[in-house]
This record gives C-alpha cells, sequence and structure tokens, in this order.
C-alpha cells in the first residue's frame, strides 16, 4: 500500500467522523441530505460483498466493515434518531435518476459478467455521483454549516488522492482500472467547485470580502480552464466572456487524446467532460457558489 492510498482512506474515515460526531454534537441532522447517506449505505454495501468471500489483509477487511458500520449509524440517526430534525422537505433530489442509469451501465460496461463484479462496479458508478443530493440540497436551502464544508472537502479529497493513487500504481505496479479511474474523475470533477472556495476563499475571514463578480462567476469552468492552461493568475483570467474558450479547451484536449485510444476508451475520455459540462450548465448555479463562498469563510 502507498502512502496515496493510506491518506485517501483516513481522509474518507474523517469525513465520515466529522459527519457523524457534527450529527451527534448537536442532535440534529438539518442540512445533511439522508438521500445521498443512503446511496453511500447502498455503494459500500454492494462493492464489500466480498467480506464472504475472501480476505486480503486485517486492514482491508477492518476498513470495509468500518465504512459499512458508519454508513448504517448516518443512516439510521437520519432517519431514526433524529428524523424530526431531518429535512425532507428540501431533500428532494430525484435519486432514481442516478441509480437507474448506473445500474444499466453496470451491466453494459465491467470487467467480467458476475453477480460480484457487476455489483462492484455498480457501486464504482454510483458513488462518483451520490454526493448531489447533497449539493442539490445546499443548493435549494441556500444554507451550509461550515462543518459539512468541512465534511464534503475531506470527502472529495479522499477521492483526489485516490486518482494519485491510481496513477502511482500504474508507474511502478503496472495497475490500471479504467472503470474506477473515469468514475474517480467524474467524481473529483464534482468537487472542484469547492475546493477551489474552500482553499481560496477559506482564507478569509468574512464573507462580506468575497466580492459580487466571484459569485457570479461559473467557477467549475474557471478551475478547468487553470488546469488545462497551467495559469497561475487567477481572478485576473477568469470573466465569464472567456467561459466559452475554456470549454472548447477542455473539448479540444480529450477528444484529441481520445483520437489516439481505442473505442471504448475514447466513450471513457468523452464521458466526463460531458458530465462536467451538464452538471456546470444545470446544476451549479450562482446561489450554490455564493452558499459555498460563505460556509467556507465563517
Amino acid at each position: 500500500m502507498n502512502i496515496f492510498r493510506l491518506t485517501g482512506d483516513l481522509s474518507h474515515l474523517a469525513a465520515i467522523v466529522i459527519l457523524l460526531l457534527k450529527i451527534w454534537k448537536t442532535r440534529s441532522c438539518a442540512g445533511i441530505s439522508g438521500k445521498s447517506q443512503l446511496l453511500f449505505a447502498l455503494v459500500f454495501t454492494t462493492r464489500y460483498l466480498d467480506l464472504f468471500t475472501s480476505f486480503i489483509s486485517l486492514y482491508n477487511t477492518s476498513m470495509k466493515l468500518i465504512y459499512i458500520a458508519c454508513s448504517y449509524a448516518t443512516v439510521y440517526l437520519i432517519y431514526m434518531k433524529f428524523k424530526a430534525t431531518y429535512d425532507g422537505n428540501h431533500d428532494t433530489f430525484r435519486v432514481e435518476f442516478l441509480v437507474v442509469p448506473v445500474g444499466g451501465l453496470s451491466f453494459l460496461v465491467n470487467h467480467d459478467f458476475s453477480p460480484l463484479e457487476i455489483l462492484w462496479t455498480f457501486s464504482i458508478y454510483l458513488e462518483s455521483v451520490a454526493i448531489l443530493p447533497q449539493l442539490f440540497m445546499i443548493s435549494k436551502t441556500g444554507e451550509a454549516e461550515t462543518i459539512t464544508t468541512h465534511y464534503l472537502f475531506f470527502l472529495g479529497l479522499y477521492r483526489a488522492l485516490y486518482l494519485v493513487n491510481w496513477i502511482w500504481r500504474f508507474y511502478f505496479e503496472g495497475f490500471f482500472d479504467l472503470i474506477a479511474v473515469v468514475a474517480g474523475v467524474v467524481q473529483t470533477i464534482l468537487y472542484c467547485d469547492f475546493f477551489y472556495l474552500y482553499i481560496t476563499k477559506g482564507k478569509e475571514a468574512q464573507p462580506a470580502s468575497v466580492s459580487a463578480k466571484d459569485r457570479q462567476q461559473p467557477l467549475p469552468f474557471r478551475v478547468l480552464r487553470q488546469g488545462l492552461t497551467m495559469a497561475k493568475a487567477r481572478d485576473a483570467q477568469c470573466g465569464e466572456a472567456d467561459t466559452a474558450s475554456s470549454v472548447a479547451a477542455a473539448h479540444w484536449w480529450l477528444f484529441k487524446d481520445a483520437e489516439r485510444r481505442d473505442q471504448e476508451a475514447s466513450v471513457y475520455c468523452i464521458l466526463p467532460y460531458l458530465f462536467y459540462y451538464y452538471v456546470q450548465r444545470f446544476f451549479y448555479t450562482k446561489k450554490l457558489n455564493a452558499v459555498l463562498i460563505n460556509s467556507v469563510c465563517r
């Protein structure tokens, strides 16, 4: 095991513990999406069915059991113990729009057409989008507690570290799992806005110091463009006028690489970009950006 996987696991565990402590100490699950937590519980259940068929190491088995136990403990706290504080009126994301397509995709694109392998693939795909109900809830309520932003940060950090882990394993172990990598990229994309806000705006003491320009810019395109152009300057090059050029640059970069791959790899290369575009177009609203800015600045 390399350091990136270990720190990724610890970041994932930290996110779960932060959420559980938040709910338990405040005796409230206000602001927490029960639907996202149900999806995560489903992810861990379908992914770790191999607990009954194989043993890799004590660490591996322990972490699997901890993830499953914590996910169901969170669901229990939200839907049973502190049910009165659960804001079901705002937790209205249609999860069937995630579960059904992901289920179909896991049947069509997998490593081996066997029950355990299909369920594992299903969990990988579902985890990449399981946070959407939580982000949708934040956007709808217009509120996000600081502790919730810490939870989201460590959850996104876990997946980002796993991407580095896969790069490490590819170069030093010759291991490459295209399904896991693409799903991880999609999941990390969902946190691009949040990482940018958490790191840059979290240093500011008061929300009032956030400019109106920052509240209105399409942050995902700004982050993506920075990665593509390796630009050091941020805000000076972040106007809405060049949003189209950043999308065009991303489009060219992805399809340029796709032309050198086989058909399957081309599909995997294009899907994250399309997903990124439509998430920005229909999901990351100016309201959500403003809420996240206020949250990380507290």
